[in-house]
């Protein structure tokens, strides 16, 4: 079988410079080299949280704009919307069937909802919490993925898809695939503005698609410590250098290690990194500009992408359905 790799794209907010880094740029890079790739976005995952409709559907369409801006090609990847697939959700209650409440309980999501209520454990907590594992398992093995990028976060319910296949194969036959992780680097945490993970929540983010101005006026704002111009500064435990790395050629590093020793000023830095970042960025920002009014080249881009998931899924649901004694009478 080929390699096929699978990505869930969770659709809430607006993807800022944590996101690019940690999570876009290298899901494109496999993308390029995988032999196929499958990009949805889990906007059935995003009502779990967010009841607002409009929040919704404008992260839906701002978060495939940046995916598509920063260069996702829908003519190599299959690129859709989780909602436009229903056969997924027909696979998300067939796999119900088959799942033990008790894995479902284990499960860290719902462990850390519960331990937050004090006198009812269930209180706040919706179906969508508890079964998610079950949505994401038939997300990944409606169409035979054979490797799922995952973070840290996501190793456990990767690893709870592989027991939901096991058991299914056990009770019918051997029909669905069972998906090997590519563990992304747990160490790998982009610094936010005051030096903890960039986070919305904490406010403290660089954005993605803002203008160059918001861009130099977010990198203005990291926090560094008191070393005035002319006294050498440790890149060890830095923001502005850590960042940098992630953008810069090996000599590029090496010449500001070089600067950083000899006492660069903290605006110096701030403003080499900014240029940077900018140079990279220049090119997304051009091309989310040119995208963010054609909601009909988006469309026609995500109906494309689910016309070619849907024949996947509807061949395997019915081979699915077929084993499951779910078919015609004959």
């Amino acid at each position: 079988m080929k390699k096929r790799i699978l990505t869930g794209i969770t659709t809430t907010g607006t993807p800022h410079i944590g996101n690019y880094i940690g999570a876009i740029r290298p899901a494109l890079e496999m993308a390029r080299d995988s032999s196929e790739s499958f990009f949805f976005l889990a906007d059935y995952h995003s009502i779990i949280k967010n009841n607002n409709s409009e929040d919704i559907k404008n992260s839906v369409k701002n978060i495939a704009l940046a995916w598509l801006a920063c260069g996702l090609n829908p003519n190599k990847t299959i690129f859709y919307k989780q909602s436009d697939v229903p056969e997924i959700l027909e696979l998300t209650w067939i796999l119900n069937c088959v799942t033990a409440k008790g894995l479902m309980n284990r499960a860290h999501a719902y462990k850390a909802a519960i331990s937050l209520n004090k006198e009812d454990p269930d209180k706040g907590i919706n179906m969508g919490l508890f079964s998610y594992p079950v949505l994401m398992s038939a997300d990944i093995l409606m169409f035979d993925s054979t490797h799922v990028p995952v973070g840290s976060d996501q190793i456990q319910h990767l690893e709870m898809t592989r027991d939901i296949a096991q058991r299914f194969n056990h009770l019918y036959k051997p029909i669905l695939t069972i998906p090997e992780p590519m563990i992304q680097d747990s160490e790998n945490i982009v610094p936010g503005l005051d030096g903890r993970k960039m986070s919305k929540s904490y406010n403290n983010v660089i954005p993605l698609l803002g203008s160059e101005k918001e861009l130099r006026k977010s990198v203005m704002k990291i926090i560094t410590n008191s070393l005035e111009p002319g006294e050498p500064k440790d890149i060890s435990d830095c923001t502005v250098f850590a960042l940098y790395e992630y953008f810069a050629s090996e000599a590029q590093i090496d010449d500001l290690k070089k600067s950083y020793k000899d006492g660069i000023s903290w605006g110096d830095a701030k403003e080499i990194l900014f240029k940077l970042i900018n140079e990279e960025l220049n090119p997304i920002r051009s091309k989310f500009e040119e995208l963010k009014n054609n909601n009909d080249y988006l469309n026609d881009v995500l109906n494309e992408g689910a016309k070619k998931a849907r024949l996947l899924a509807q061949e395997k649901i019915l081979a699915i359905k077929e084993i499951i004694g779910i078919s015609k009478i004959n």
